[in-house]
This record gives structure tokens, C-alpha cells and sequence, in this order.
């Protein structure tokens, strides 16, 4: 019961992680023509650091969750293991 507990938690961390990047994804499509006109417009200080601070948030929001997810799939290969 608890090899089948454990192989449902490891494909639906990976489908989670899977969507996740999907989502990631289709955010920086949407974002990338305000990037792109920022640059165009020679970007001052400020938004330069907007788009930083844009570009450090989708970086966050992936790698924080795969963390989380390798995690979680260490503690349910222990909890399997036991």
C-alpha cells in the first residue's frame, strides 16, 4: 500500500513541477514584449531595476517550488523505505 502511496506522490510532484514550468513559461512570453520595449526606450535606472526585480521574481518562483518538490521526494522515498 505504501509503494503505491509513494509511486501516486512522486508522479504527481512531477506533474506539479511540469505545470509549473509550463505556467513559468507562458509568464515570461507575457512579459517579454514590456521587457522589450524597455530596452528599447534606452531604460532608465528604475526601470532597469523593475525588470530585475520582474526577472528574480520568475526565477524564484521556480526554482523555490522544485526545491520544495525534491524535498518532499526525499521524505516520501523515506517514508516508502520504511
Amino acid at each position: 500500500m505504501t509503494g503505491g502511496l509513494s509511486v501516486f506522490l512522486a508522479w504527481l510532484l512531477k506533474a506539479g513541477a511540469v505545470l509549473l514550468l509550463f505556467n513559468e513559461v507562458r509568464g515570461l512570453l507575457l512579459a517579454a514584449p514590456v521587457l522589450y520595449g524597455m530596452y528599447q526606450t534606452g531604460g532608465s535606472l528604475m526601470a532597469i531595476w523593475i525588470g530585475f526585480c520582474s526577472l528574480g521574481g520568475i526565477a524564484l518562483s521556480v526554482i523555490v517550488p522544485l526545491l520544495a518538490a525534491g524535498r518532499l521526494k526525499r521524505i516520501a522515498s523515506g517514508l516508502a523505505a520504511s
